[in-house]
């Protein structure tokens, strides 16, 4: 149980629900994410994620395909990416994060509002680009959402933060993905424009 809160835990929710316990609040937080893990498909993730961000999603699939020339990679890492994003999402709106989590939250939000704008300067400034910088700030991206989803997530979802961060701070990928003459270029220009506008707009 959360001892700030009152209120259980995922894990908790079966074995301390008896006969005269019942709590709409948490069957129905368990039945969201048990549908959302069965319907993390691009449609799920228009409704519950921003234009702006699922224009970038679709260019990151985009990218991630040139490079992997695996188009069911692709889709799976995309995938991974719009279930972990929906469930922690929910876990906020319920209110499911303790004080110790919500300082994570905080720590996460700058962490990735810094990366952001890396990926952002390293376009925009021609030879900035340091793939080894940008892979350390993705880790300590990946490293933050372990630790916020820790006691709230299954073994599986965090192997599928993994398989996101793992690709995405994989410095043979940055690297032709800033490729000044590469193929990935475009894409890079669509993924950065979309970012320049979720900072301007304050959601990074």
């Amino acid at each position: 149980m959360d001892s700030d809160s009152g209120e259980l835990s995922e894990g908790e929710l079966l074995s301390a629900a008896g006969p005269d316990h019942f709590s709409s609040k948490n069957l129905a937080l368990q039945a969201q994410k048990k549908i959302l893990s069965k319907m993390a498909t691009k449609t799920m993730a228009n409704l519950l994620i921003d234009d702006t961000s699922s224009e970038i999603f679709d260019e990151l699939y985009k990218v991630t395909k040139e490079h992997t020339r695996n188009k069911k990679e692709a889709h799976k890492i995309m995938k991974d990416l719009i279930k972990v994003a929906i469930k922690i999402g929910i876990l906020y709106r319920n209110n499911q994060f303790n004080q110790e989590e919500l300082e994570i939250v905080d720590k996460f939000r700058k962490k990735l509002n810094q990366t952001a704008m890396t990926i952002v300067s390293f376009y925009e400034v021609e030879y900035t680009f340091d793939r080894n910088v940008l892979a350390e700030l993705l880790n300590e991206c990946k490293d933050l959402v372990h630790e916020l989803v820790d006691r709230h997530l299954t073994p599986r979802s965090h192997g599928r933060i993994n398989h996101v961060f793992n690709h995405f701070a994989d410095v043979e990928f940055l690297t032709a993905l800033y490729s000044l003459d590469g193929d990935c270029r475009p894409y890079l220009k669509k993924i950065c424009d979309g970012i320049n506008k979720l900072l301007d707009e304050k959601v990074l």
